[in-house]
């Protein structure tokens, strides 16, 4: 199965890693932080702020793959502070329509440069065979 990589000029990687790979049938992104990409720097603001940002990010690669919003099945999002899980939810419903994808949210303790929110997810490009 073929491994191709996906590059956005606006996303960051701060390591690495590729900013998504692409197997022919899915895409699987790696995480976003809320790096704006104009600046290069953590996206200062409250967590909704935070996550729409790294949906920015995140959105920017789908592009590059030559897929949308309604190409994703799975979201996984890791917050630093699980008191956030509202704000975060909010500014997650405005991306997304129904049927919303599948998706985990996780409690961990930190996150790359001291960013509140990350997000990965995963797309198909085969949704119509399904």
């Amino acid at each position: 199965m073929p491994r191709t990589p996906v590059t956005s000029t606006t996303a960051a990687a701060v390591g690495p890693y590729s900013h998504a790979i692409d197997d022919g049938h899915h895409v699987f992104l790696s995480g976003q932080t809320p790096i704006d990409p104009s600046t290069g720097a953590l996206h200062t603001g409250d967590v909704g702020a935070q996550t729409s940002q790294c949906f920015d990010n995140l959105f920017d690669v789908l592009k590059a793959a030559g897929l949308g919003p309604a190409d994703v099945v799975q979201v996984r999002v890791y917050l630093t502070d699980m008191d956030d899980f509202a704000a975060m939810n909010a500014a997650y419903a405005a991306r997304f329509e129904e049927p919303f994808p599948a998706r985990t949210t996780i409690g961990v303790a930190s996150l790359p440069l001291g960013a509140q929110v990350e997000i990965d997810l995963v797309a198909t490009r085969s949704k119509s065979t399904h």
